[in-house]
């Protein structure tokens, strides 16, 4: 693009996009957080499963040792329903809830049951509020074109 183009563009433009605009922009943040809950719930937690996410969950007070790998595997396909569910953009204001009910419910879990498992608490609380920001943006955007 030529100078005196850049230079004249609306710095604003983004505003007043059309709404196939705004759609795909939905699409692509509902697509950035589902892919965080697959990854969490597959990976993380059913296969292969990583170590630190055992060894919080091991460590819940009234969880039986023997019941862990269940816990684990039901934490696990949980995670991944709800991102199927934010990929629908269906009731996007309810998801939004749940999703922040849950990263803190799994952030104060992991620090108060096993403060010793979470490396470093100040970076996960920081990239889960960004998770949980970008969460809430895509469920404004969603809203607007489908809260059904």
């Amino acid at each position: 693009m030529p100078m005196n183009q850049l230079a004249g563009a609306d710095p604003h433009a983004a505003r007043h996009a059309g709404p196939a605009v705004k759609q795909w922009h939905g699409v692509v943040a509902r697509s950035a957080i589902a892919l965080v809950w697959f990854y969490e719930g597959w990976w993380c937690k059913v296969w292969p499963g990583r170590a630190d996410q055992r060894a919080i969950v091991g460590d819940v007070p009234f969880l039986p040792h023997w019941a862990l790998t269940a816990a684990l595997v039901a934490i696990g396909l949980a995670e991944m329903a709800i991102g199927l569910w934010v990929l629908t953009g269906r009731r996007a204001r309810g998801a939004a809830v749940v999703q922040t009910v849950l990263v803190a419910g799994f952030n104060a879990g992991g620090l108060v049951f096993s403060p010793g498992q979470v490396q470093e608490p100040g970076r996960m609380l920081t990239q889960n509020l960004a998770f949980v920001v970008l969460i809430w943006m895509a469920s404004w955007s969603s809203a607007e074109a489908v809260d059904r």
